[in-house]
């Protein structure tokens, strides 16, 4: 398998580009290659799920299931974009990617991050009007208000695609372009560039800033508010209750923001490009696995609904067996 790959390598154009992917960083390539099938299924499958069980039941037709049920949907269009490429060039040996391939792949992907960060910002709002301003909460998160904010983050996140893809691809490129990534990510992307991208790198360094500071201080003040309010409550209960209901967020929010800081707003000189990789596999594809078992695992609306199916089903089996 790896001398097809050298072979596709050395035969391939200089219009296309080679994705070194997650496999040809270690001997273990055969088990990596298993366990990221798993994964991909996993995501696939848990995220299907959540958004089914959620449409399926009337309980959960609430602006916060509406936007856990969105972002099971970026989750499941984040691993799509990235993983089944990756998993069929290490079955058919041939690592490389068209200039057209790479940036449709950085698009969607930068659109999908893009969306995920104003949706997070969303959601946080959300838990501040459900918990601060309850008897308001049927007026500030009515199915107007949720859709205009599901209209302003898709926006946000295709202006962003639109802005610096083409910026990205447009540079002139070396002979040899070899992406240490499995998917043409753009920071990964600039450093086959044969021109000097300074003045680039810090327009989407600012790019950056400016769309993950503000959301982080929307989400930060957000949970101030809670957190004093949770503070000044007299009943144990109701402080147990009120951070349950962040707590999931709260864990999705630290995974999807650490990641996209180290990997956007940290200098390259200060980590390499396997680390990047790592990072990139961390949120495109462990990320939508872990996301789905959040929400689920530490939901009690979710598996109070979880647990309406599972004995329906009992009992048809039941019934059945009994005309039998």
């Amino acid at each position: 398998m790896y001398s097809e790959k050298q072979t596709s390598e050395n035969q391939t154009s200089d219009n296309y580009f080679i994705l070194m992917g997650l496999f040809d960083q270690t001997k273990y390539a055969a088990f990596l290659y298993i366990l990221m099938f798993l994964f991909f299924l996993v995501a696939l499958t848990g995220n299907v799920f959540l958004i089914l069980l959620i449409q399926r039941e009337p309980r959960l037709h609430t602006p916060m299931y509406f936007f856990i049920s969105q972002l099971s949907l970026i989750d499941l269009l984040y691993i799509s974009v990235t993983v089944p490429k990756m998993l069929v060039d290490q079955i058919t040996g041939d690592n490389t990617i068209s200039p057209l391939g790479c940036g449709i792949q950085m698009f969607f992907y930068l659109t999908l991050a893009g969306a995920e960060v104003f949706l997070l910002t969303a959601m946080a709002y959300d838990r501040y009007a459900a918990i601060c301003r309850p008897l308001h909460y049927p007026l500030l998160m009515n199915q107007r208000v949720c859709r205009l904010f599901m209209l302003g983050y898709w926006f946000v996140g295709l202006f962003e695609g639109f802005l610096l893809t083409p910026m990205t691809m447009s540079l002139p490129f070396c002979q040899f372009r070899k992406i240490m990534n499995f998917f043409c990510e753009a920071p990964a992307v600039l450093k086959v560039s044969c021109s000097n991208v300074y003045n680039y790198e810090i327009f989407m360094y600012l790019c950056c800033v400016i769309m993950l500071l503000i959301p982080t201080v929307i989400i930060s003040s957000s949970y101030a508010l809670i957190l004093r309010l949770i503070h000044s409550m007299n009943s144990a209960e109701g402080r147990r209750k009120a951070f349950a209901t962040c707590s999931s967020h709260m864990m999705v929010v630290m995974l999807f923001f650490g990641a996209s800081i180290y990997t956007y707003m940290i200098p390259r000189s200060y980590h390499t490009g396997e680390q990047d990789m790592m990072v990139s596999a961390f949120y495109t594809i462990i990320t939508p696995v872990l996301n789905p078992l959040i929400y689920s695992l530490r939901n009690k609306d979710v598996t109070e609904a979880l647990k309406k199916i599972v004995p329906s089903g009992k009992r048809i089996t039941k019934v059945e067996n009994g005309k039998t």
